[in-house]
């Protein structure tokens, strides 16, 4: 009883662990809220935002190109997990004067996703390879 008790609670936490972060939950909600202002994956372009490649552990207002705010450019943030999911919740409360007109997202899990979406690209915009 106890093995099948300990069972069931390992597929369960595993379970919890795999929903951590889905970014083919995130590819949806990408194209749904982003894609008409953001691009990213190879061959990627500067839109009314600027591209999302290699996003993770970019200093924010650097990509060659793209108008930034004066807000983003001075803003000294470094897009991490955390970073993000506060940034996505609430743009303007992140970076006031940030130009991009968005009311935020709400759903946590629906940010969490987001970020394994796009922060599995490169630079180059190629996909990072999983072991």
């Amino acid at each position: 009883m106890k093995a099948w008790l300990l069972a069931a609670v390992g597929l369960v936490a595993a379970a919890q662990a795999g929903r951590a972060q889905d970014a083919a939950g995130g590819e949806a909600v990408f194209k749904k809220l982003c894609l008409p202002c953001h691009a990213v994956g190879e061959g990627a372009t500067n839109k009314v935002g600027p591209i999302l490649n290699g996003l993770a552990g970019r200093r924010a207002g650097s990509i060659s190109g793209f108008a930034y705010s004066q807000a983003n450019r001075a803003s000294a943030i470094v897009w991490d997990a955390a970073t993000f999911q506060e940034y996505i919740r609430d743009p303007k409360a992140k970076i006031p004067d940030t130009r991009m007109p968005f009311a935020g997202l709400k759903d946590e899990q629906q940010g969490k996703d987001l970020w394994a979406y796009i922060s599995q690209f490169t630079t180059d915009g190629t996909k990072k390879r999983t072991k």
